[in-house]
């Protein structure tokens, strides 16, 4: 949630990213009104309790008329504070339920707009051109089928439609993936970490994933618990309640775990193979910050996305995501974008957010500065999706034939294959399998 001193004293800025996130700019000044209701009735609450406690050490002394009087005004005030009292705690509930929808406040340099309007930053790699190399370009279900390596017939048959199989060498690839990432980001100074796949109702909301993203998110409702869609989820509520030093900032996580989403609204997008999926396993980092850190922490984010991508060989772009596709939390976002070559387009394969104080004000984290206490920031970014990050590897390292060339990076990790070739160790598990 945003600081509610900054709604007060600029009240323009929050319509101003209201209106640039395309949401609706009226709930700033129910707010406002909201708050002012909570103050007013509070202060009048401290006023009619300090008279009452006035009256009551006058009540024991009068006598006659002044007594009645007295005991007729203290009736008055009794009623009056529980009046007062109750407007206030009412004013509070409806001033937090319209502070939990408010985003934050976008950052002044953000392009303004839709899905289509962000602002490419840089571009990295070489785009390869098949036709000059004379082989057309295989897409990678049509790759992962030849080397055994994805099955989503099988996926569908157990689980139902976006879901699939890594078999033989495309198992081995996601293991190779998470534990070269994970290694890279120990050795930029981050904590490994094996995170909960399901969490509370105040962990999902307090990261902001129970607004806007609401309907992407699976709830179940026999345990009142939901299924995270990023490891971002547990790792922000990680120090939840909690105060943590100064001196021990900037704290870093890398979490690896499973990650669940609906991918409500995409109905007819992505159906083919593996890149749009409802479960896939994602290596996330995370950070704890001062706040005058936050924008400097962002960078060295997106350094570490690139740096990855790099290694990986992969042609990317990164880009400026537009206000209207930033989700809750986040006053900023960079995307790093693979190039896939049968779809001729670059796509996102990971993301960097600066969330500032959003998720550390909901989630009561702060940090402690000698004998005071403040909310802290919190940033989040992709270093492997999985899924995604398989789709891009195949298709720009793939050779004649359907075999793909590995990346250097990941060599090591897949006992020192130089090329994935079609009937690779365990290739098909099930061949020959026929149904009932």
């Amino acid at each position: 949630m945003i600081d509610l001193r900054l709604l007060r004293e600029d009240p323009d800025r929050v319509r101003a990213s209201q209106r640039a996130r395309g949401e609706d700019v009226d709930l700033v000044d129910a707010l406002l009104a909201a708050d002012e209701r909570r103050r007013s009735s509070g202060s009048r609450f401290d006023e009619l309790r300090a008279e009452q406690k006035r009256l009551g050490r006058l009540i024991p002394r009068a006598e006659g008329d002044e007594r009645a009087a007295l005991l007729a005004r203290a009736g008055e005030l009794a009623a009056g504070v529980k009046a007062a009292d109750a407007e206030r705690d009412e004013a509070d509930v409806t001033a937090q339920e319209l502070l939990l929808r408010l985003g934050n406040p976008v950052h002044p340099d953000v392009p303004v707009g839709g899905e289509d309007d962000y602002v490419v930053r840089e571009t990295h790699g070489t785009i390869r051109d098949f036709d000059a190399e004379g082989f057309p370009a295989l897409d990678h279900l049509e790759l992962g089928t030849r080397l055994g390596a994805i099955d989503v017939e099988r996926g569908a048959k157990v689980s139902g439609s976006r879901f699939y199989y890594l078999t033989g060498v495309g198992a081995l690839l996601e293991l190779a993936l998470v534990n070269a990432a994970i290694a890279r980001a120990v050795a930029a100074g981050f904590t490994p970490m094996l995170t909960p796949a399901l969490v509370k109702p105040r962990a999902m909301e307090g990261t902001g994933f129970l607004g806007q993203a609401a309907d992407d998110v699976y709830h179940l409702e026999k345990d009142d618990a939901y299924l995270v869609g990023t490891s971002e989820v547990p790792l922000a509520a990680y120090h939840m309640d909690e105060i943590l030093p100064a001196e021990r900032l900037p704290l870093r996580y890398a979490g690896f775990s499973p990650c669940f989403r609906r991918e409500a609204g995409s109905y007819g997008k992505d159906t083919r193979g593996i890149f749009r999926v409802h479960q896939f396993d994602k290596v996330e980092m995370f950070c704890f910050v001062a706040p005058e850190e936050a924008e400097a922490e962002h960078e060295r984010l997106l350094g570490w996305e690139k740096e990855w991508l790099t290694a990986l060989e992969l042609p990317f772009r990164v880009i400026d995501v537009a206000s209207g596709d930033l989700g809750a939390s986040a006053t900023r976002k960079y995307d790093c974008e693979a190039w896939i070559p049968t779809q001729g387009k670059y796509r996102e394969l990971t993301s960097a957010s600066n969330c500032t104080e959003f998720q550390a004000r909901r989630l009561r984290v702060r940090m402690r500065e000698g004998k005071t206490t403040r909310p802290l920031a919190t940033l989040n970014g992709t270093l492997c999706a999985v899924p995604r990050t398989i789709v891009a590897l195949l298709e720009n390292h793939q050779l004649p034939g359907g075999a793909v060339r590995v990346p250097e990076v990941l060599r090591p990790y897949l006992g020192g294959r130089e090329v994935l070739e079609p009937g690779d160790h365990g290739s098909d598990p099930a061949a020959g399998a026929t149904g009932s």
